[in-house]
Formats: structure tokens, sequence, C-alpha cells
């Protein structure tokens, strides 16, 4: 009887996994607890020992993607990571940094391009914006620095072309300890370009996708 249970739970958690995981692909949700809570309201579930890990719904976007975007998927992903990468060649005085979905390779049609920026004058990024002529909206990204800290980061956020960016500034200390991941809440990814560079070198060459 309690394998039976355990094996309903566990295909009930994973029936919200992959309606969150639609939510996130679909709709531009970008929080896993939103998604989760979202998904878990769309089915009737109000315990929540039944809403699955951010990692249980990493994975169910990424199986959703190799199923449903086998073909569209990979281009919009080349397109972000170019993206990411013109934006981290512009912002190199601030010692940029790749992070989150672009970089992992979950990214959906709606993701947005995910910096760290390091720098111990935040305002630096808004004049460097201004110089640039290029409009921009200040808020913050809050962040989990362990398991008991959360801090709040100034974020600007600015298009390019049809990809929105977002630049988390850090003080300068911060490139020695990222923040926690919210998929398993271990250190934060991190790419330098050289790294972002040969992902697009990659997949040009294995998919025959633009650079």
């Amino acid at each position: 009887m309690a394998t039976r249970y355990k094996s309903s739970e566990q295909q009930l958690r994973q029936r919200i996994a992959h309606c969150a995981a639609r939510f996130m692909a679909e709709s531009g949700v970008d929080s896993y607890l939103v998604a989760k809570q979202k998904a878990a309201q769309q089915m009737g579930v109000t315990a929540s020992q039944h809403l699955p890990s951010n990692r249980e719904i990493e994975k169910a976007c990424q199986e959703y993607q190799r199923i449903f975007k086998a073909n569209s998927q990979p281009r919009r992903l080349q397109a972000l990571r170019v993206s990411a990468l013109n934006a981290m060649r512009l912002f190199m005085s601030f010692t940029p940094r790749l992070v989150g979905a672009v970089l992992s390779g979950t990214a959906g049609e709606h993701t947005e391009v995910s910096l760290h920026l390091f720098t111990d004058t935040p305002e630096e990024v808004g004049l460097f914006l201004l110089d640039h002529a290029i409009p921009y909206n200040l808020g913050e990204r809050r962040l989990r620095i362990d398991a008991s800290t959360a801090m709040s980061y100034p974020a600007y956020r600015f298009m390019a072309g049809d990809v929105p960016v977002e630049l988390a500034v850090f003080p300068l200390n911060g490139l020695r300890q990222a923040p926690q991941s919210p998929v398993d809440g271990k250190p934060m990814r991190r790419a330098r370009i050289a790294e972002v560079e040969q992902l697009v070198q990659d997949a040009a060459t294995e998919h025959g996708l633009a650079i």
C-alpha cells in the first residue's frame, strides 16, 4: 500500500513539474516557485508536499523543449547566446559573467539574458548605458547567498533588439562568491566571455546555426 501511495505521489509531482515547465516555456514565467504554484493551482493541488523541486522542474523543461521545441529552441538559444556575447563585450570593463537559463541551455522564447557585472560603484553601469544612448529600467534582483541569507542587487534592464537583458550589479568582491542557484542551491554557474564564445561556436559547428 505504501509503495502504491509513493508511486501515486511521485506521478503527481511529475505532472505538476511538467505543467510548471509548460508555464515557463509558453507563458514567460521565470520563477520556479511561481510556476509550480500556478501549476498546482491549475491542477487543484493544495498540499505542499506534492510540489516538485526546482531541479525536477528544470528536467521537465528540458524534456518539454526536446519534445515540443526541437526545431525552434536551438535557434532561439543560439540567438540569446549571441546577444549575451555582444552585451558581454560591450560591458567588458565590468567583468561580465553569463548566468541562468541562457547559459545552462534551458532558455525558451521568453527568457531574458542575465549577466552579472562587478563594480563598487553601481551607478557607473547606469552612466555607461546613458553614454551609449541605451534606454533602461532600474530595479533589483534578489538572490540567495546561503541557506539563511538573501540580498538585493541593483539590476538594469534594457532591450537588445528583441532580447531582454538584465544586468545585476555586484561589488567587486562578489566575483569570489557566486550566489546560490535557484535550481539546486549550489553556487551559481557563471561563464566568462571565452566560455560563451565556445558555446556559440560549438552550436554553429554541430547544428549549422548562425553566429
